[in-house]
């Protein structure tokens, strides 16, 4: 049995008329994406296999705002285009995060054991309140932040980088993402909070389940929070100066000890979840699209443009959940009741054609992406995962130059979820080479010879013709040594640094 097909004129679409359209249809069955009412779901086989594609299905269906199913059929609001995003997070006085407000929550249908919860329902951070409240504890994580020096930063990436190759260097093979990727930014994340001893493959799982809305993610969730907490009671006993979480403790706003554990959680899970998609993706590009390759001679592009590109293209969080309407509303086109609930589209919203009409062109300076989100709740760490990404792929090409895809492109696959999109694997080869010390900078080594990074070869050089007989010349002035040709792998460096 076909549900019908969704009604965009239906003003409460997703919402309360959902039941009595019969029973869901069995797995495997083309409609099994379709829920209660026909509304489509944000999870399952079709969104977990390509949640771009169902996203351009729903903007195709019912344009910028579209109502969508999560987990266990709760409906809420997909928003879907660029400007109505930026509208949603900028106005205070109709949007809000605060999710006790939503109607889903209190008439049951939200229940607290929905496996989204970690994520949406309200928690003592800034990225739940507004006015007073949010400018105290925004303002206390601002502080905090600039506690974090910059060259002790790099130290920390580097040190980070080194220490995670030398696992791996010696077998000429390893994973991107699961033995770099994922684990760099959870290492330098627990450095900048003051709990380096934390860090371990058990932590960095907990924070990859935690965010996949899985049945283990609520306890996934109270495994990290216990470390935190762990964390504050040491901090509140024993300050360290210039630590990330005894700023935070030591704050004139007041913070208590719930409220510092779940801000370390905020910074901790969005600094490593978007950091490890963003270096996964970076390289992914470096290793596999020509346009990147193609632009060594010419150093059209930096490292930091890169990253921004990436950020355009495959931004590390798809989607946020959620945002709720304090009154009622248009947006889109739809009509958005008092209590309902949406989801921040960033992925949908970065290619969204009123403002990126060709979604393969480079966005080179523009950085009106949402990666980050936007309005009072953009991401307060975004320069810290810039940076990660930034030094921590620079250091992985300058150790393992010759690095190369060891699989053909089209066997790669991601994994999708509504707040995310995961690279599974990125495996590749380079020349085994000896541990390093991990305190040491990188060392550049020549690469083997190799056509995936030849973009132009340098000229071969011709023997200069015989001298001719000496004879009388004029005196000139010296004329300086012109510079020896620069091989592949140096143009890409200075392209990737920016020279």
């Amino acid at each position: 049995m076909t549900p019908p097909p969704p009604n965009p004129s239906r003003p409460a679409a997703g919402y309360d008329d959902l039941d009595g359209y019969g029973e869901t249809p069995p797995p495997g069955c083309p409609a099994h994406a379709l829920g209660p009412g026909g509304v489509r779901r944000l999870y399952g086989p079709e969104a977990d296999a390509d949640i771009p594609a169902l996203y351009e299905k729903l903007r195709a269906e019912h344009g910028p705002v579209a109502p969508v199913l999560i987990h266990e059929d709760v409906p809420m609001w997909a928003v879907l285009g660029h400007t109505e995003n930026l509208h949603m997070v900028r106005s205070t006085s109709q949007y809000t995060r605060d999710a006790r407000i939503w109607t889903q929550m209190k008439n049951g249908t939200f229940k607290p054991t929905h496996p989204l919860a970690p994520v949406i329902s309200w928690q003592p951070m800034a990225s739940f309140v507004e006015g007073a409240e949010h400018a105290r504890l925004r303002g206390a994580v601002t502080a905090a932040m600039s506690t974090i020096e910059h060259r002790s930063l790099r130290r920390s990436i580097n040190k980070g980088t080194q220490e995670i190759i030398n696992r791996f260097s010696e077998r000429g093979t390893c994973d991107i993402v699961s033995e770099f990727a994922e684990h760099l930014p959870m290492m330098v994340m627990l450095d900048v909070i003051g709990a380096p001893e934390a860090y371990s493959e058990r932590m960095v799982q907990a924070a990859r389940d935690f965010l996949k809305g899985t049945d283990t993610a609520i306890a996934s969730n109270e495994f990290i929070m216990g470390v935190l907490f762990d964390l504050v009671a040491r901090r509140r006993s024993d300050p360290v100066e210039g630590d990330f979480t005894s700023g935070l403790i030591g704050d004139p706003a007041g913070l208590t000890d719930e409220e510092v554990a779940h801000h370390l959680r905020l910074v901790l899970i969005a600094g490593y979840e978007a950091t490890a998609n963003l270096i996964a993706n970076v390289l992914r590009v470096v290793l596999t699209d020509p346009r990147f390759r193609a632009q060594l001679n010419g150093g059209q592009m930096t490292v930091p443009e890169a990253v921004e590109q990436s950020l355009w293209d495959e931004p590390p969080f798809s989607a946020m959940l959620g945002y709720f309407a304090k009154v009622d509303t248009e947006l889109g086109g739809q009509h958005i009741r008092a209590g309902d609930g949406l989801i921040l589209g960033i992925q949908p919203g970065n290619v969204c054609p009123v403002v990126r009409p060709d979604p393969t062109a480079h966005m080179m300076g523009n950085r009106s992406h949402l990666a980050f989100s936007g309005g009072p709740h953009e991401c307060p760490g975004q320069d810290i995962g810039r940076a990660i990404a930034e030094i921590g792929v620079d250091a992985f090409l300058m150790r393992l130059p010759d690095t190369e895809l060891s699989v053909d492109e089209s066997e790669l696959t991601w994994r999708s979820s509504i707040l995310s999109r995961h690279l599974v694997r990125l495996p590749v080869t380079f020349t085994p080479r000896a541990q390093q010390e991990v305190s040491g900078k990188p060392s550049i080594t020549p690469p083997r010879s190799s056509s995936d990074w030849q973009v132009s070869s340098a000229p071969t050089p011709v023997p200069p013709p015989p001298p001719a007989p000496a004879a009388p010349v004029t005196p000139v002035a010296p004329q300086a040594e012109p510079e020896p040709p620069v091989g592949a792998w140096q143009r890409f460096l200075r392209w990737w640094r920016g020279y």
